[in-house]
């Protein structure tokens, strides 16, 4: 199990962890930047559509290596507007429950496709 770290200074501005500690030995997984894209290619309508597409395409890889939601070690989460953070933390609420990965928000002002919101990046680790 990966074992938090905290110094109190994450728990004053959201809920994670200030760092998180991977057991000795553990399987890695680096999980690539993930938009909300359907495997379609289209784009949801709404931010929150398009987030929520974001976490389950972030599940579903975890899924398919092995992975649980609770093995993310560290997530990095970009939004192309800060007006969508609030939107955002409920719908990564619903996926993390009370799992509390490293994190990092960062508001940029495009990603790779002009039209994306939101794109998810982050690290598992898991000892079998």
């Amino acid at each position: 199990m990966n074992t938090p770290h905290d110094i109190g200074v994450a728990s004053q501005i959201g809920k994670y962890s200030d760092a998180v500690e991977a057991p000795a030995g553990s399987r890695w997984l680096a999980l690539s930047g993930t938009p909300g894209l359907a495997a379609d290619g289209t784009i949801p309508a709404t931010f929150e559509e398009e987030a929520t597409q974001a976490w389950s395409n972030v599940c579903a890889a975890l899924a398919k290596a092995g992975f649980e939601v609770t093995d993310l070690v560290k997530i990095t989460q970009y939004l192309t507007s800060a007006d969508d953070i609030a939107t955002h933390a409920a719908v990564r609420a619903r996926f993390l429950g009370s799992h509390r990965p490293a994190s990092m928000l960062v508001v940029v002002p495009a990603l790779v496709w002009p039209q994306l919101r939101i794109e998810v990046e982050g690290w598992a680790a898991r000892s079998d």
